[in-house]
This record gives C-alpha cells, sequence and structure tokens, in this order.
C-alpha cells in the first residue's frame, strides 16, 4: 500500500518539473478554495464538495497573496511554475496518481486563465501608506565608498 508521500515521489519522478513543495501548495490551496466557497471536500456528493479549475485558479492566486505576498511569482519559479497551465498539468498528475479527483467537466484547459499569474501579482501590487522613496544606485554606490 502506497501512502501520499510515497505517491508524490512517484509524480516527482515521473514528471520531475515541479517540487514537492509545489504539490502540497496544491493541496493547501484547495483547502483554502474550498473554505471560501463553503464547500465541503469530505461529502459524498459531488455538487458539495466539487471546486471548478476556474475557481482553484482563483484561489490558488488569493492563497499565494496571502501565504507569500508578491514574492510568489518568484517562489511558483523555483518550484517549477512558470504560468497558470502549470497549475493544470499539478492538479492533474495529481488526478491520474489518485490523490485528487475530478468530474468528467474539468480540464488542463480550465487552467489556462484569463491572465497570467505574474500580471495578476504585478497589477496587484501596491505600497499601503503615503511613501515618498526616492532610490539611484548611484546614491547607493557613492554611500558605500
Amino acid at each position: 500500500m502506497y501512502s501520499m508521500w510515497d505517491k508524490l515521489l512517484e509524480i516527482t519522478r515521473k514528471d520531475p518539473r515541479y517540487s514537492l513543495q509545489a504539490y502540497r501548495f496544491i493541496f493547501e490551496a484547495l483547502d483554502y478554495t474550498a473554505k471560501k466557497l463553503g464547500k465541503n471536500l469530505k461529502s459524498s456528493r459531488e455538487e458539495e464538495r466539487h471546486v471548478s479549475g476556474q475557481q482553484l485558479i482563483e484561489g490558488i492566486r488569493k492563497y499565494a497573496m496571502e501565504q507569500m505576498g508578491y514574492m510568489a511569482p518568484t517562489v511558483f519559479e523555483l518550484w517549477g511554475v512558470k504560468n497558470d497551465p502549470d497549475f493544470g498539468e499539478l492538479v492533474f498528475n495529481l488526478v491520474e496518481s489518485g490523490l485528487m479527483g475530478k468530474t468528467d467537466s474539468d480540464s488542463r484547459q480550465d487552467f489556462k486563465a484569463a491572465c497570467d499569474y505574474k500580471t495578476f501579482f504585478g497589477d496587484n501590487f501596491k505600497f499601503e501608506g503615503n511613501f515618498n522613496i526616492k532610490f539611484t544606485w548611484d546614491y547607493t554606490w557613492q554611500k558605500s565608498r
């Protein structure tokens, strides 16, 4: 009998593009998204537990913003995730291993979002407060001499 970790290690052997941390994040983001949508992942009724790919990709973005802030794109790249369709690959690797379920209407295409996740994080990058920050490399270089 395989444990969850055995299955995850098997996935990373078959598809070494993504790190174990990326898969852990998918599970966390699914839990986050389900809670935000009022879903019950333990329910036997599909309509009470199912989270669509579009809902999950939005949940991934929001959860990443809460957990990692504007470092999310950098962290994702370290994990091997370069764009939204990579999240679909991660999810479907989990589905194919039996660690996650899907409906007949779910597909990898669900993760082709309207905007790139890097754009999402860039567009949402804002400094809160009243700052007057002036920075030049010349000034920094001169101060260090």
